[in-house]
């Protein structure tokens, strides 16, 4: 590969990832299985940007005096708004379709239904709650920690993605998002992806201190364990993969992570 190829490959890549996991103005100029590898490769930047938006309103909300909560709300929001929810409507979906003890078939099927059943509703209520109380808590140790534990949640949750996409993972549907990226990411390339954000959250962690690095690159593990212990719960349930799937995954993995930062 050329390096202009590689750049083009890198560009595309990027386009799809933001056109595809956030409301920013990014037109996704191809669709098919390159662009989609590098996309979910791209995932843990998009990521980032979508915590630094979460991070800097929780963070200036604390700078101007309000409390810990009102700014864990305002960051919790964020990356709901700048996904038009559909991570939260993703786990939500998938809460319904495990739930209903159904073969993969109508399990399916009920996940497509527009409408959230009594075990999304109680899923949803009790991550979003564990999503403000760790965020609160954090914040009420400091902006900077709430700020730092905003854009590790956030990258967290799509570095998830990545992983969900790599090869023998396969698609539930034949068609929808899942059906795009299932399957694109080799495992080695999917592996250098985490070890690389790995060192970048420990990186960032180490602004607190050796133990903050250990803690923060813990708690980014943390997080992707539990979204593999899901997936492997899904694909076994549903026979692979589906577009609600992947933001259940993204939310539990970035919940896990909150989690984690606070205890300990």
């Amino acid at each position: 590969m050329t390096p202009r190829t590689a750049a083009l490959a890198c560009a595309h890549g990027i386009r799809f990832a933001f056109g595809t996991l956030t409301v920013l103005p990014v037109r996704v100029t191809r669709w098919d299985r390159e662009a989609a590898r590098a996309g979910m490769l791209c995932a843990p930047l998009a990521g980032l940007v979508v915590g630094l938006f979460a991070a800097a309103l929780g963070g200036l909300l604390m700078l101007l005096g309000a409390g810990p909560l009102l700014a864990a709300v305002a960051t919790a929001a964020v990356p709901a708004a700048l996904t038009r929810g559909l991570h939260l409507d993703g786990l939500a979906d998938t809460a319904d379709g495990l739930g209903s003890g159904r073969p993969a078939e109508d399990a399916l099927r009920i996940m497509k239904q527009s409408d959230i059943g009594p075990f999304g509703v109680i899923t949803l209520l009790f991550v979003l709650l564990g999503q403000v109380a760790a965020l609160a808590e954090l914040y009420a140790r400091g902006w900077a920690t709430g700020v730092m534990a905003a854009a590790v949640s956030a990258v967290t949750a799509r570095l998830a993605l990545t992983l969900a996409s790599r090869k023998g993972v396969p698609a539930a549907r034949p068609d929808g998002l899942g059906a795009v990226v299932a399957e694109t990411v080799p495992g080695r390339a999917g592996g250098v992806a985490a070890v690389l954000v790995m060192a970048c959250a420990a990186g960032a962690g180490a602004l607190f201190g050796p133990y903050g690095a250990l803690h923060h690159a813990l708690a980014l593990a943390a997080g992707l364990l539990a979204a593999q212990l899901l997936l492997r719960h899904c694909v076994r349930r549903f026979g692979g993969v589906t577009g609600d799937v992947f933001g259940a995954l993204a939310e539990t993995a970035g919940t896990v992570a909150l989690v984690a930062l606070v205890v300990g």
